[in-house]
């Protein structure tokens, strides 16, 4: 074959393989968002999250469940940083599903590629500043999965809503927006408006991120284990 004509099938090869390149790391998170999004639960799970909470109904156990899908989605959108969960109900059933260890197993190297430990649930608080950038995370993703204003909310994403809307014992509690409830003197919630402000810990960590696609870590280990926030797959709290 003439060398120009070589040339001439290399250039638009070259093309497709660098889109290829690009493309392919939004394309296996978008696969990957899919599956936790129809990914069936365990036998039984909704059972065991009905165990600690006797007055549920199967629909209110299955709103828990929606709301700690919107969990996964956080962390996988957000390229699979450090997170922490802010509600106790969705940690419950987070709980109960790794106890199901091998379907656990399974589910977090189709989801993420790696193993996500448990963080327990927190709320914002002074001198925590990893779990604060890990909540404003998640508070981030969580709003452009329900398309809510993160900086200027009028309502709450469904992981944030869930402890008050099911009347959680010793969950947490969040409003839009706070401002009126503090001039009547309401110190016991927290508030969207929050997220966006460094007066909890003179940062904004975990606000910035993009939505980092999964080019970030690897497909076929831990993520995010060199610094940072620490690491999603393999950091986080105890159990």
């Amino acid at each position: 074959m003439f060398p120009w004509i070589l040339g001439l099938v290399a250039v638009p090869l070259a093309t497709v393989l660098i889109a290829g390149g690009l493309f392919w790391p939004t394309y296996r998170r978008l696969q990957r968002a899919e599956y936790i999004r129809t990914y069936e639960w365990p036998p039984g799970l909704l059972d065991k999250l009905a165990g600690h909470h006797r007055s549920f109904t199967r629909k209110e156990s299955a709103l828990v469940a929606q709301g700690l899908r919107q969990f996964f989605l956080a962390y996988l959108n957000s390229g699979r940083a450090y997170v922490a969960m802010p509600s106790q109900v969705a940690d419950d059933l987070w709980h109960e599903f790794i106890l199901y260890t091998r379907a656990y197993q399974d589910f977090c190297r189709d989801a993420f590629g790696g193993f996500l430990h448990h963080t327990p649930a927190v709320a914002l608080a002074d001198g925590r500043k990893k779990d604060n950038a890990g909540l404003r995370r998640v508070w981030l993703q969580c709003c452009r999965l329900d398309g809510i204003n993160p900086v200027k909310p009028t309502r709450l994403p469904l992981l944030f809503a869930l402890d008050t809307k099911l009347s959680i014992p010793g969950g947490y509690r969040y409003e839009p927006d706070c401002a009126q409830l503090r001039r009547n003197g309401d110190a016991g919630s927290q508030c969207g408006g929050d997220f966006s402000s460094s007066s909890y810990d003179g940062g904004t960590d975990g606000m910035g991120d993009s939505g980092r696609s999964d080019s970030s870590s690897s497909d076929s280990g831990s993520s995010d284990s060199g610094g940072g926030d620490g690491g999603g797959c393999g950091g986080g709290g105890g159990d």
